[in-house]
């Protein structure tokens, strides 16, 4: 390997590091606003603090994985429920309308494709179209 490929290399490894999820979900307070702590594949690593209900909406091109680390929550879709805790996850295809609420604070993970938006569909006040990278 020529002497720039093994630094560069070299570089590289030096800028991983392994993501507290705690920590960066105890960096800000704001519920419903996500936070990017990882990227991979074209997807992208995402915590946020749920409180209260969210929109209705749905995203027409992406699936959503919620994992509840901290709290519960439940998935409103049309015709059903599903309530979640910590340590359970829940996948959203594609096109299907849901509605995260939870009752009291909860901390959840989100793998998504990168640039989707949490608000899909509907927009509104709530539309946080470029998260803050935490890692």
């Amino acid at each position: 390997m020529p002497r720039d490929d093994a630094e560069a290399a070299k570089t590289e490894l030096e800028a991983l590091n392994k993501v507290d999820l705690a920590a960066a979900l105890a960096t800000f307070d704001a519920p419903w606003e996500p936070r990017i702590v990882a990227a991979l594949n074209g997807q992208e690593v995402k915590v946020v603090k749920l409180r209260g209900a969210f929109v209705w909406h749905r995203h027409a091109d992406a699936d959503e994985l919620f994992l509840v680390l901290r709290g519960s929550m439940r998935m409103e879709l049309r015709g059903r429920t599903i309530a979640l805790g910590e340590g359970e996850m829940f996948v959203v295809p594609r096109g299907v309308e849901h509605r995260p609420v939870a009752d009291e604070e909860a901390h959840v993970l989100l793998f998504e494709p990168a640039g989707t938006v949490n608000t899909g569909d509907a927009g509104g006040p709530r539309t946080v179209a470029a998260p803050e990278r935490l890692a």
